[in-house]
């Protein structure tokens, strides 16, 4: 009976009833703080206001003598889950225990006044938490003489939360673990923080903001400084694996430090600059391809693309090479005897057909100037036999003229070339303006190249200077024809014309 009941509770001082904090409006009709707060238990502080009102739900079916009372409010977070419980609550000035900071002070443990609400150190999930009885089971063995071990033997000197778990009892709450945790357990969860002195504490307030600053400090640094976006994202693990780490050891001091954030938004951030990084890459890819294919073999094209050169890393460099400078010999007596129409679609042949022998033979097209076309070999790929293929390509090209003659003879239409070379340092890089630059090659060597294609005319059609020379002597025949006076040098020039072996 209830009588019987309220008599063995008020005869065991170590049975505790729960309580509710009704809403806020409530409190018009609610317990008098002045006249019953200390009986409960409560604590007036100095602020007490003995007249105030608070509306809580309490045992009514049990008599007064045994309540030993405490709240079980349970609210959550703003985003739904429940990580905290209640520990003090202070009602005008009166302090109205949680039976967790009721059961863990009688139990002697020191629970502080101004702790108004705890973060709760979870226990585990599923087996890992609190044993499990059932009520009926217990209740059989008490009173029907069942088999099973006396059920006082499992529960003497533990502490034991009578409560209902069953999915339709509405006790199932959503926290971090699992969202229908039972109530007793969370109950249980935040006696045993409170009784062992256990419980959660949050770390800095600054210490998160710092972190992410820091983080995406470091991350714009690495983005400005173009780093492989592979190698940031390896480094930013690294450093989330580390703050991982060093949250494990911080939880095992019951310190949360709130990474979360910081490691979300340093990672977010990773993932929009390697976003932009990459389609800014591309962009420059693209760029960097068409302006090479204009000048360069594709298969050139290819392996520098490949190797993410773009347009900035060629900007500008000091390098050997060997330039080729060949000119159309009679060009403006041809261009004065035919239509306008018929000399772009001659040396649009013409120049399609001599550039594919350049690049073959690994050659850049520089630039054309009018009817001469300048190339070089050296930039942007090193070529330790550059001279030996340039002077190839201007074989090749010889052979390419006579067959063009012959095919020109029917028409009326009859030209020659002159091809110079030379090898030695030069200036090579995109030079230009803002809005237009070009793959070219500056200085000295290109001077004297355009000189001695100058010096063709009644000595051979390919010369070659003697520093060309040297590099294929024993590639190709060279006969000499003797040393010339070229205008911008103060030594004559000796030069060659080399010849296949």
């Amino acid at each position: 009976s209830d009588r019987y009941f309220s008599e063995v509770l008020a005869a065991n001082e170590n049975v505790y009833l729960p309580m509710l904090r009704l809403p806020q409006q409530n409190d018009g009709n609610g317990l008098p703080l002045g006249r019953f707060g200390e009986v409960l238990g409560f604590i007036p502080t100095e602020h007490a206001d003995s007249r105030a009102r608070v509306a809580l739900a309490l045992p009514d079916a049990v008599d007064p003598a045994g309540w030993r009372l405490g709240l079980i409010n349970f609210e959550e977070d703003s985003d739904g889950v429940g990580r905290h419980y209640l520990a003090w609550l202070d009602a005008q000035g009166w302090l109205i225990p949680s039976l967790p900071a009721r059961v863990a002070t009688d139990l002697g443990a020191e629970v502080p006044e101004d702790l108004r609400r705890f973060r709760l150190r979870w226990m585990g999930s599923g087996s890992r938490r609190f044993k499990h009885r059932s009520y009926a089971d217990v209740y059989a063995a008490l009173t029907a003489g069942s088999d099973e071990p006396d059920p006082g033997t499992a529960i003497r000197d533990r502490i034991v939360i009578i409560g209902a778990s069953a999915a339709g009892l509405h006790d199932l709450r959503v926290t971090p673990l699992d969202s229908l945790y039972p109530g007793v357990d969370i109950l249980a969860t935040a006696i045993s923080n409170l009784s062992r002195g256990q419980w959660l504490h949050d770390g800095p307030a600054w210490l998160a903001p710092l972190l992410g600053l820091m983080l995406l400090g470091a991350l714009l640094l690495a983005f400005s400084r173009q780093r492989h976006v592979g190698h940031i994202g390896l480094a930013l693990l690294a450093a989330t694996l580390l703050l991982l780490l060093a949250q494990w050891l911080a939880l095992q001091r019951d310190l949360v430090l709130f990474l979360l954030t910081p490691l979300a938004a340093a990672w977010l951030y990773y993932l929009l600059g390697g976003m932009l990084q990459y389609l800014e890459e591309r962009r420059q890819r693209r760029l960097t391809e068409a302006e090479f294919k204009r000048t360069m073999d594709p298969r050139v094209v290819e392996r520098l693309v490949r190797q993410g050169q773009t347009m900035d890393d060629l900007s500008g460099k000091a390098a050997t090479l060997t330039v080729l400078f060949s000119d159309i010999r009679g060009f403006t007596t041809l261009s004065e005897q035919r239509s306008p129409e018929e000399i772009v679609e001659l040396l649009n042949r013409y120049f399609s057909l001599q550039v594919d022998t350049i690049f073959r033979h690994g050659g850049t097209l520089d630039k054309f100037i009018g009817d001469a076309i300048m190339a070089f070999w050296g930039a942007p790929e090193e070529d330790p036999e550059q001279a030996c293929h340039a002077i190839e390509a201007a074989l090749e090209m010889v052979d390419n003229l006579k067959r063009f003659q012959a095919e020109l003879a029917e028409r009326g239409i009859d030209f020659d070339i002159g091809i110079g070379l030379h090898t030695g340092p030069a200036v090579v890089g995109f030079i230009g303006s803002e809005t237009r630059r070009d793959y070219t090659a500056i200085g000295d060597t290109v001077n004297l190249a355009s000189r001695l294609e100058g010096l063709t005319k009644g000595l051979a059609r390919i010369l070659v200077s003697e520093e060309t020379m040297r590099r294929c002597a024993d590639r190709f025949h060279f006969t000499p024809h003797g040393s010339h006076q070229v205008k911008g040098r103060h030594e004559p020039v000796t030069v060659y014309e080399p010849e296949r072996k």
